[in-house]
């Protein structure tokens, strides 16, 4: 996909996500959510090809632009929207699916120094609460829901509700999104 495509289907799903987006001009212009993960795609492409230093002088700038963190080694989704995106962390070893919703404050974040998979791994339609933190190796399913403040420390299945600290898993209705 051509990256115009790309930032296109960005700002669509912004306004998808995001029922106070007026226009996409708007959207483009002031969204600081879709800024980090554009700045994150271009700092993960460097990554790829072995380009270390750039790639983690881009994120820290797009992180001091935005107040977002997104590590070049994290593996981000299509259409992934963080909203009000202030103070979110995001780990090198991370994987977000895609149609991912997240909210301020979210940290995917590490639980050891040892080198491997160190991070979450984030389903498909994933909606993370404000200030919710996922914390080591763990996997939460497609179509789960994150609460806000939730602490999450184990795997979730597919469907599940997520709420408290630490994060008990509940079964989703479905009902709501």
């Amino acid at each position: 996909m051509s990256p115009l495509r790309r930032i296109r289907e960005d700002i669509r799903a912004a306004r998808v996500f995001d029922p106070a987006a007026r226009s996409s001009f708007e959207v483009f212009l002031s969204y600081s959510g879709l800024h980090a993960v554009w700045g994150h795609r271009l700092a993960n492409a460097l990554w790829r090809r072995g380009v270390r230093l750039p790639a983690r002088l881009i994120s820290q700038f797009t992180r001091f632009l935005t107040g977002v963190e997104i590590h070049p080694g994290a593996t981000i989704g299509r259409r992934f929207f963080i909203d009000h995106g202030s103070g979110v962390v995001i780990g090198e070893t991370a994987v977000v699916g895609d149609d991912v919703l997240m909210y301020h404050q979210v940290t995917l974040g590490g639980t050891t120094r040892s080198p491997g998979r160190r991070h979450p791994t984030v389903g498909d339609r994933v909606v993370l609460g404000a200030g919710a933190k996922l914390l080591g190796p763990i996997t939460v399913g497609s179509d789960s829901v994150v609460g806000a403040g939730a602490v999450v420390l184990t795997d979730a299945p597919d469907g599940s509700l997520l709420v408290g600290v630490p994060a008990t898993v509940r079964q989703r209705d479905r009902s709501q999104r």
